[in-house]
């Protein structure tokens, strides 16, 4: 059957595209809709920065008078200049089981991709690693969480007959709450409080007290993630657009800020209990009752996920993970979660994963990023 690729030009094209997934899914266990009123958002250049310094193309796939797969291409310009690359991407891609149509959608970004110049193509990967990414290869019958992929296993074998490679594995912990703080990591963190007067962990009862902290906190991430695989920085704009995304569904307690003596953000963590449930059950809509269902799941839910952390680089290898894991286990005891879930971790950052280790995780999940030299292609 012949299979029709139709770019993303219009508003109802738009809305087929973003909810084309919830069809594909509907039979799938642990998915979770997307929130749509973020989707909107997102695909909009206007209030996304990242389109400014990327190019992109969504693109629709139609067999037998029915669309049955989607996919996005971009070429982040900023990132490619930046690390010296000539790097296409693709991302959103959702197929049903039929090779024939993700092959068509992934060549058809090839297509494109090489047409602009470019010598690669990786994926999925969104404009950066604060979007989701990587196919899910270990752990499919495990709970999906907010900002990471949710496919069926058909689609890594679709990868390996595409001829893609690995290009790197990022990991996921699961890391129990134990009962009772063991006595080792209390002398952990009173030692490196010890020997290190000037810093101080500042915690949180209430989120108007966090905002004077979200550029500090953002401004650190810049730093400390610029050599991290995939990352491209934040503009004060879209730091603006990743604080009004997430604080709505912070809880205060669970993010933990080191500060040194000149009072400068040089840690933090944050984590977020689960609202997985939540989605589901308000099926990503929002209004007008869903975020109730979603603050409701959060406050019945269980497990908290890590969303993001970092510490300077003049203040690594002294234990302020430790110390912030400490904090974070101690509000986790009180609110009686039973475990963390660590969020992607590349899978050679290998002093965050013994620090995970360490508490008594252990990897659950495993997600990959496929690579395919674009000179492979043959027209």
């Amino acid at each position: 059957m012949e299979i029709e690729i139709i770019p993303v030009q219009t508003r109802r094209e738009l809305k087929t595209f973003i909810h084309l997934p919830a069809k594909i899914h509907k039979d799938h266990v642990n998915w979770v809709p997307p929130i749509y009123m973020d989707e909107w958002q997102y695909f909009n250049p206007k209030k996304n920065e990242a389109f400014s310094h990327s190019e992109t193309i969504l693109l629709l796939a139609e067999k037998n008078g029915e669309i049955v797969g989607r996919i996005m291409g971009i070429i982040n310009q900023l990132y490619n200049e930046a690390h010296n690359v000539r790097e296409g991407r693709f991302c959103l891609l959702e197929t049903y089981d039929d090779f024939e149509v993700a092959k068509t959608l992934v060549d058809a970004i090839q297509q494109w991709s090489a047409a602009k110049g470019m010598t690669s193509l990786v994926g999925p990967v969104g404009f950066s690693d604060k979007d989701p990414q990587g196919f899910m290869i270990e752990g499919f019958d495990k709970p999906v969480v907010i900002a990471s992929n949710c496919n069926f296993p058909f689609m890594i074998d679709f990868m390996d007959r595409m001829s893609f490679t690995k290009k790197v594995d990022l990991v996921v912990y699961k890391v129990p709450v134990p009962e009772t703080i063991p006595e080792v990591y209390k002398k952990i963190n009173e030692r490196i409080m010890l020997n290190n007067p000037d810093i101080k962990v500042v915690s949180f009862n209430s989120k108007r007290k966090i905002i004077p902290y979200v550029k500090p906190i953002l401004d650190l991430v810049n730093e400390t993630f610029k050599d991290i695989y995939g990352f491209a920085p934040l503009s004060d704009k879209e730091k603006g657009e990743f604080a009004s995304k997430y604080l709505p569904i912070i809880d205060p307690r669970f993010l933990k800020v080191v500060e040194n003596g000149k009072k400068e953000v040089v840690a933090f963590v944050l984590g977020v209990p689960d609202l997985s449930e939540g989605i589901r059950k308000c099926k990503g809509y929002v209004l007008p009752f869903g975020i109730f269902q979603i603050l409701h799941s959060q406050k019945k839910s269980k497990q908290l996920d890590l969303l993001l952390g970092a510490v300077h680089s003049d203040y690594r290898d002294i234990g302020l993970n430790a110390v912030m894991g400490l904090h974070l286990l101690q509000e986790a005891q009180k609110r009686k979660i039973e475990y963390l879930d660590s969020h992607l971790e590349l899978e050679d950052n290998l002093k965050m994963r013994a620090e995970n280790e360490r508490l008594g995780g252990f990897v659950y999940k495993r997600f990959r990023i496929f690579q395919k030299p674009l000179q492979d292609i043959t027209e």
